[in-house]
């Protein structure tokens, strides 16, 4: 009896074993080959909103689109590929501009030996500004404030002016996208203020500096 009830356990914890089996056997890592639980993000505000959780390909096909705060529960990936493709040759190319993105960390991962998730991550911490500029009308006078940008707001800005600033390195080059994704995020991702984003954070804070 006591064989049988053995037997009985170990068939439930192999069905148990197969119904959390990832999707296709990608499992949890990003295009199947990089592990996000390893990655860090040393800035604690955008840490909660640093979303990475993905199965195989990151593409949900904007399921989120009208919910509300919809965007915080998309992979910070997919948002970036949505990113580049807004402007450009790869307008509407979803699976060009991932593809793009994809040998692009393939590339970041071989010149560094490190995760490539990390370096993306690090980027979105330089380029996200921590105040932004807001006008307050007093009668017919509009004069320009400073306010502390939420979260949200300034992973938001950073996605958008990462992609916009590897977007812009294609036109009138002959560099594809890819170099210009590599040269982006490897200049944002040590602060290097030669970033199209990171420049962006620098001209927004100092402006606001400026109107406190």
């Amino acid at each position: 009896m006591s064989e049988e009830v053995v037997e009985q356990e170990e068939v439930q914890e192999a069905q148990e074993v197969e119904d959390v089996r990832p999707i296709a056997g990608i499992g949890t890592k990003v295009f199947g080959k990089w592990d996000a639980s390893e990655v860090t993000c040393r800035d604690p505000g955008l840490a909660p909103y640093v979303n990475l959780t993905t199965v195989g390909v990151p593409h949900t096909g904007g399921r989120h689109a009208n919910a509300w705060f919809g965007k915080s529960k998309l992979s910070v990936v997919e948002r970036y590929v949505n990113k580049l493709m807004r402007t450009g040759k790869y307008t509407g190319k979803k699976q060009g501009a991932m593809k793009a993105f994809e040998q692009a960390l393939d590339a970041m991962a071989d010149r560094s030996g490190d995760n490539p998730l990390q370096l993306f991550v690090d980027a979105l911490c330089h380029a996200a500004p921590m105040e932004e500029i807001t006008r307050i009308k007093f009668g017919a006078v509009s004069q320009p404030k400073a306010v502390d940008a939420s979260p949200s707001r300034r992973l938001d800005i950073a996605l958008r002016n990462l992609a916009a600033g590897a977007s812009s390195g294609t036109r009138k080059s002959k560099r594809t996208l890819k170099q210009c994704i590599i040269n982006e995020l490897t200049k944002a991702s040590t602060g290097d203020v030669t970033s199209f984003a990171v420049a962006k954070k620098e001209e927004l804070e100092r402006i606001a500096a400026s109107a406190r």
